[in-house]
């Protein structure tokens, strides 16, 4: 495990009630944090402390980090709604192998909205200086489109090889599911400025959680576990088909995706995996008998709730870590699935179908699976990797994998402005 932390000292946290900002994504005065769904929610735009961290602990490192600073820190919480106070923002590798690792991002300042309330929160080291709100905003930059954009096609006869292996490996009893992923580049004419892929992804998907967090933006639909006041509530989806957009065909589409036995059973390990890891934590878990089709602008997918009652005092980065990763960006069982992405994918996912999301000073927050999603560069602002994985079962077809692969990755190129070649 390697560990790095910036950690100033004793943090000094203050949250005030605001006017309404209007919207969220549009009052980033640069191209800091988002984390907003049906215009609710949380930016963040400069940095506090921030840990970053790698390999197997990578996430509990980071709950460790994270509790030993809230224990220091001077908070004046004002309006005491979910995500007031002192919060921290973080993404993390999906694979514990992967040298994109994982960080926990405290910001210097949070505007948000939820519930009809506004509010403004400032983290300030010892020797920050007291900052209002339009002071904050005052040295805004304007956000600028990437321009022309190219983007690769992506291996085609690759993937129908790896999905053909996955489900040999699968009908010899070796494991039941595999999630395979697959990325195609993209090179913008200028740097990306995430606030303008946001603004779309926002617009375009408003029931998805439209975020960035240290190079990760996207618009993901997949709830890995929100914690609140001793409540969980995790979003299954496994189970995926394209719409059309003529509402009566969509309407029989998602009669059959809700019929489908290949999806069924994809759709079935996913809400067992999640279920097993939160039934340790609760005294009770609901699981509805049925999914049901969450409709978004590009796919149908099937859906479960699943939702329990904690049992004791868990920290939402501690279920993350026993939560992730399950068997909607995985497999089952995880172990063998692992070993097969590992042997057939053939790229580093990144950050890309690892956890995303918040947590506060009580342990409560908000983390989903960085799905739908694209990884900015580091090292040049105006390249891009695309993601977009699929749940490979014994009845699988490398074509209608590689369709609905297609179709995730239709929200990134949207956002982006181009369309598929």
């Amino acid at each position: 495990m390697t560990v790095h932390s910036a950690s100033p000292g004793p943090l000094t946290v203050r949250t005030v009630d605001v006017a309404d900002p209007g919207d969220l994504i549009a009052a980033l005065p640069e191209a800091g944090i988002s984390w907003v769904r049906r215009g609710e929610g949380m930016v963040a735009w400069g940095e506090a402390a921030r840990l970053d961290s790698s390999g197997a602990d990578r996430i509990d490192a980071a709950q460790h980090w994270w509790r030993l600073l809230c224990r220091h820190a001077v908070v004046h919480d004002d309006v005491r709604v979910r995500g007031t106070g002192l919060v921290a923002f973080g993404s993390f590798a999906f694979a514990d192998s992967s040298a994109a690792g994982g960080s926990l991002v405290v910001p210097r300042f949070v505007l948000g909205r939820r519930d009809g309330r506004a509010w403004f929160t400032t983290i300030s080291r010892e020797d920050d200086a007291p900052v209002t709100l339009e002071e904050a905003l005052a040295s805004a930059v304007p956000a600028e489109g990437p321009g022309e954009v190219a983007v690769s096609a992506g291996d085609e006869a690759a993937w129908a090889g790896a999905v053909d292996a996955a489900v040999a490996r699968i009908r010899g009893g070796e494991l039941e599911k595999v999630v395979l992923a697959r990325a195609v580049s993209a090179r913008a004419e200028r740097p990306v400025d995430v606030r303008v892929l946001l603004s779309r992804l926002a617009a375009d998907y408003p029931t998805c959680w439209a975020f960035h967090v240290d190079g990760l933006v996207g618009a993901t639909p997949e709830l890995l576990a929100r914690v609140d006041h001793g409540l969980v509530t995790s979003r299954v989806l496994a189970g995926t088909i394209r719409m059309t957009g003529d509402d009566m065909r969509d309407l029989a589409r998602a009669g059959a995706l809700a019929r489908s036995s290949k999806d069924r059973e994809e759709h079935e390990y996913a809400v067992r995996s999640v279920t097993q890891a939160l039934a340790a934590h609760c005294g009770s878990v609901n699981v509805p008998d049925e999914p049901f089709v969450l409709h978004l602008p590009n796919v149908m997918h099937l859906a479960t709730d699943v939702t329990g009652v904690l049992s004791h005092n868990v920290a939402a980065l501690e279920l993350v870590s026993e939560l992730h990763p399950s068997a909607a960006v995985c497999g089952t069982p995880t172990l063998g699935a692992a070993r097969v992405i590992d042997e057939l994918e053939g790229l580093d996912r990144g950050r890309y179908a690892g956890p995303v999301g918040w947590i506060d000073a009580g342990g409560d927050g908000e983390w989903c699976i960085g799905l739908r999603s694209a990884e900015v560069s580091r090292e040049d602002p105006r390249e891009l990797r695309l993601f977009a994985g699929c749940g490979i079962v014994a009845a699988s077809e490398p074509a209608s994998e590689w369709a609905e692969s297609e179709a995730k990755l239709e929200p990134m190129r949207r956002a982006l402005g181009m369309r598929a070649e």
